[in-house]
């Protein structure tokens, strides 16, 4: 996979607004995507923080779109 570290990221809501998609349908298609950082704040998995760049975002919009 490519270095996406230099890559603008998106939060769920982001991709939520711009898709016209609710938050946990976004966050339901981000659990097992290759390429998303994931950042647990705590135990509980309700912390967790998705951060997608933008070429994984790019991928699932497209993937959407077929």
């Amino acid at each position: 996979m490519s270095d996406t570290h230099m890559e603008r990221h998106y939060r769920i809501e982001e991709l939520a607004e711009r898709w016209g998609l609710g938050r946990e349908t976004i966050r339901k298609m981000l659990i097992d995507e290759p390429g998303v950082v994931r950042i647990r704040l705590g135990r509980k998995k309700t912390h967790t923080t998705y951060s997608v760049p933008d070429s994984v975002a790019r991928r699932i919009h497209q993937r959407l779109s077929s």
